[in-house]
């Protein structure tokens, strides 16, 4: 078994999904491995990952929507606001959410289905620059 890992820097413009999985397939390909798992995490409290459909934006659209009504920023109780109305709602998304995603690969490709792809979900207002780790585990 054979490890890379390659540390990526993605700059957001703001709430909404960024697919991320052209860089993931980039980053199998650098590591020369054929067969095994990729570990991608997200290294912060304000945005997640998530597998959806790449076809079609407005199933993403419909997400960020649903999300954002379930979350919303003047919810009453939060306390932490220091850093603004968006801040404890990202957070609360992000624990709704994952951190961190593992997809197979077969012969240099990742397993995706037809219509998936991997995305970064930025939950805060502001653009951000979001920190990810691939970890490639194979051979």
């Amino acid at each position: 078994m054979a490890v890379y890992k390659k540390d990526w820097n993605y700059k957001t413009k703001g709430k909404g999904t960024y697919e991320i999985t052209k860089e993931v397939e980039l980053g199998l390909h650098d590591s020369g491995l054929s067969d095994g798992v990729v570990s991608v995490f997200v290294r912060h409290t304000s945005c997640s990952l998530v597998l959806m459909e790449n076809a079609d934006p407005t199933a993403r659209l419909d997400l960020e929507n649903f999300m954002e009504n379930l979350v919303p920023e003047d919810y009453p109780d939060f306390v932490h606001t220091l850093e603004g109305p968006d801040d404890m709602p990202s957070h609360v998304k992000m624990a709704l959410t994952r951190t961190s995603e593992t997809i197979p690969f077969t012969n240099g490709r990742l397993q995706l289905g037809t219509w998936q792809g991997l995305f970064l979900w930025e939950h805060r207002s502001a653009p951000h620059s979001r920190t990810l780790i691939f970890s490639y585990i194979g051979e």
